[in-house]
């Protein structure tokens, strides 16, 4: 896959847990996809500590860090007013901080893909109406 792909927490999850039940669609996507892939904190953030049961769950994570396969490219405090906005325009789903993260990247890296096992990311839309290129499980 050529164009920058974003990275959310599900696909992270999984390709580190061989017990998740997308282990394998992870594990065969991560090997199509030319790192880096792009995150942010928040992605990380929920990763850790969803991974915290797992042996060496947060540090598989650092490890993707260290290595630059996952590369955080996004400073909230840049964006704090769009994201704040997403944040409410979608609370009815709701919206998780990463997700929103997620949808303002994808308006700032405007030919990327977001990698995720939320189905909420073909309702989201960025720059209010656009749909969002997303990477998941049985695409259609």
């Amino acid at each position: 896959m050529k164009r920058p792909v974003l990275l959310d927490t599900g696909p992270l999850l999984a390709l580190l847990n061989c017990r998740d039940a997308h282990h394998a669609w992870a594990t065969t996507r991560w090997a199509l996809i030319k790192p880096p892939l792009l995150t942010c904190e928040a992605v990380l953030s929920e990763a850790c500590f969803l991974l915290r049961g797992t042996p060496s769950g947060g540090q598989a994570v650092m490890e993707l860090i260290r290595r630059n396969i996952v590369v955080v490219a996004f400073r909230l405090e840049d964006h704090v007013a769009p994201v704040a906005k997403l944040l409410g325009k979608y609370a009815s789903m709701p919206m998780s901080l990463a997700d929103a993260c997620l949808v303002r990247m994808s308006e700032c890296y405007a030919d990327s893909a977001v990698m995720t096992l939320d189905r909420h990311f073909r309702l989201y839309r960025r720059h209010g109406r656009q749909a969002i290129p997303v990477v998941m499980p049985d695409e259609r």
